[in-house]
């Protein structure tokens, strides 16, 4: 069987970085493309569907925030792994990015390595939870009905009565993780590792920014319990 070969696109301002990624990247087999700024990024992301998206945050025409956002919104993109690397670092603009739908926030500069590293665990773990993380293809569940609210995995999609809720891959599987067992307390290292993996480096707020998100799209849906200091809990 052929090795997929994953497509990666690039969006930075910076010509001189775009080149520096778009070397290292090329050079381990992937398939690249690249944007200058956020319009392009979007008009880029359209024709080549890519599998994952580099992301800067400070661009002209549109910033990084707004593409991810933008992005999220459409049907195609839900899914794509979308990861930030940006000179950025402060606590609120990791946030602004976790919150637009981002799955990873990388700071610049960074070693072409330990950036290849990164890159390799998000598609690893993407390809790995395509189904969601507890929903395997030997026969698991993948539909979780509870009444007033159904949750789809091979679809990804939430249903509130007649309505569905689209959620972002990583607020959808932090659901699904929850959801699957129903009434466990999971401690935020259990959520780290089965929703994001061991092998992902992520911030400290990326759990309660998602949980924020999902609170957000399912209104007054309050099926998500915070057990302070601890963890949280999935409970209708």
């Amino acid at each position: 069987m052929d090795k997929k070969i994953y497509k990666i696109l690039i969006v930075d301002d910076e010509v001189d970085i775009i080149e520096f990624v778009r070397y290292n990247l090329h050079k381990e087999g992937y398939e690249v493309f690249t944007a200058h700024n956020g319009l392009a990024a979007i008009e880029a992301a359209e024709a080549h569907r890519p599998d994952l998206i580099l992301l800067d945050v400070m661009m002209p025409e549109m910033d990084g925030i707004e593409v991810c956002r933008s992005l999220r919104e459409r049907e195609h993109f839900v899914t794509t792994i979308i990861a930030f690397l940006t000179a950025r670092a402060e606590d609120y603009a990791q946030i602004a990015g976790l919150d637009a739908g981002g799955d990873d926030y990388i700071a610049k500069p960074i070693r072409p390595r330990l950036l290849l590293s990164r890159i390799q665990a998000l598609l690893r773990r993407s390809a790995i939870s395509n189904a969601p993380e507890n929903a395997a293809a030997d026969g698991a569940q993948y539909i979780l009905d509870f009444g007033t609210i159904i949750i789809n995995s091979e679809q990804m999609t939430v249903t509130l009565s007649d309505s569905v809720v689209i959620l972002a891959r990583k607020e959808f599987e932090l659901l699904w993780l929850l959801a699957s067992k129903a009434g466990k307390v999971f401690t935020r290292e259990e959520i780290y590792t089965k929703v994001w993996g061991s092998d992902v480096i992520v911030g400290t707020r990326t759990i309660d920014v998602h949980i924020r998100k999902i609170r957000e799209k399912l209104g007054d849906m309050d099926c998500i319990k915070t057990l302070k200091g601890f963890g949280y809990k999935f409970e209708v």
